[in-house]
């Protein structure tokens, strides 16, 4: 069985340093959480950074757990010299891009943004074209 080195097994298991982690909360707690019910429970997942997931019995805890989950992952960008994603509503837009579909494609496009719990069609559209940028 492959073992890990040392220093990679240091990194996983030790706390952040807590000014870092202190830094991070603050810069989460700016992000915007997507939430969504399945089967009386509830999935999270951020605006910022989409593949960042937390869950709950509630509302209240889903948001509580992806926004932790949000700022462990910005405290890791953080100590690696990274710069996190500024959260959105900080991000000025003013260009304007018109794209035509047919009809079954917005209806596609409009149920799978609802499915993943963005509120409109445009954000769902820029968040999966940024992502994919990544």
């Amino acid at each position: 069985m492959p073992t890990k080195s040392r220093k990679s097994a240091e990194a996983v298991d030790r706390p952040f340093v807590p000014k870092v982690l202190a830094q991070a909360k603050t810069i989460a707690r700016q992000y915007q959480v997507i939430v969504h019910c399945e089967d009386d429970w509830w999935y999270g997942r951020g605006l910022e950074l989409p593949n960042i997931l937390g869950d709950g019995r509630s509302v209240g805890q889903c948001v509580e757990n992806t926004q932790e989950a949000l700022a462990g992952y910005v405290a890791y960008l953080l100590e690696k010299g990274q710069k996190p994603p500024s959260p959105s509503r900080e991000g000025t837009r003013t260009q304007q891009v018109n794209v035509r579909l047919t009809a079954e494609e917005k209806l596609i496009l409009e149920s799978t943004a609802k499915r993943k719990g963005f509120q409109g069609l445009s954000d769902f559209i820029r968040a999966a074209a940024v992502e994919s940028a990544k």
